[in-house]
């Protein structure tokens, strides 16, 4: 059985950064251990950046959501905290202009694993999009999103992502059941 780990977007811009809020910052423990969990189980662990220019702005996505972040090479772009420290140089990394990576979407599809969990940020748009993406690329893997590492600005939009994930058949971890993979 092979498995993976994606870590989306867990970067200072959506921790503490421009579009950061507080319990976003909670999620960093559950997230290393996550990660530890997962190399301790021989799983591949792989993390999605959201990456912008400095043109961000006059972006369709800029337009709707003006707020800069992300930006190559900014310290808000960098992997927030300890799960920074957790990445390993071998360890995938996909950049995306967009909520969702069609270069993760290639790679899953090629390496046909068997159960793929997501956490990270933010709930509603980018774990919610690669979820999605997950789902589509390996239709009988087992995509897994665990509710205590993963959240959203806006409690209400976290719940509202959790259900529509639920509802495509991607299994929720509800919070009290931490330590799965």
């Amino acid at each position: 059985m092979s498995r993976a780990l994606i870590v989306v977007d867990y970067q200072v811009d959506f921790v503490s950064g421009s579009l950061g809020f507080a319990e976003a910052k909670e999620l960093d423990e559950v997230i290393v251990q996550k990660i530890a969990d997962a190399r301790a189980h021989g799983d591949q662990v792989l993390f999605t950046l959201d990456t912008h220019t400095n043109r961000y702005l006059h972006t369709q996505e800029g337009r709707l959501l003006p707020v800069v972040h992300c930006v190559r090479e900014s310290e808000g772009w960098q992997l927030y905290g300890k799960t920074a420290g957790a990445r390993l140089p071998e360890d995938p990394v996909f950049e995306k202009s967009s909520f969702g990576s069609a270069a993760l979407f290639h790679y899953l599809e090629e390496h046909s694993f068997s159960e793929i969990e997501l956490c990270g940020l933010v709930s509603n748009i980018c774990v919610l999009s690669n979820a999605i993406l997950a789902k589509t690329a390996l239709p009988e893997a087992k995509i897994v999103v665990d509710a205590a590492a993963t959240g959203a600005a806006d409690p209400a939009m976290n719940q509202k992502a959790l259900d529509v994930l639920a509802g495509v058949q991607i299994e929720i971890i509800p919070c009290a059941e931490r330590n799965r993979i």
